[in-house]
């Protein structure tokens, strides 16, 4: 799934994979295509993470630009 946010211009995005090695993976995309990987063993704590990612994001001025895909 992903996810996209736009600030002044640019963008980011967050996009969740499950890898088959098991598990499931947060990608964040920075503005300059920057990525940072985050592994979990399971669903919850991935859905927490990446509603904190989320909120930090709108928290300093990025706003969600489309809706999210499969």
């Amino acid at each position: 799934m992903l996810w996209w946010f736009e600030r002044d211009g640019k963008h980011t995005r967050i996009e969740v994979l499950h890898p088959p090695t098991g598990g499931y993976e947060l990608h964040v995309f920075d503005a300059d295509e920057s990525e940072h990987v985050e592994h979990f063993a399971d669903l919850a704590s991935l859905r927490r993470r990446q509603q904190e990612v989320q909120d930090q994001l709108i928290a300093v001025g990025w706003k969600r630009s489309g809706e999210w895909l499969l």
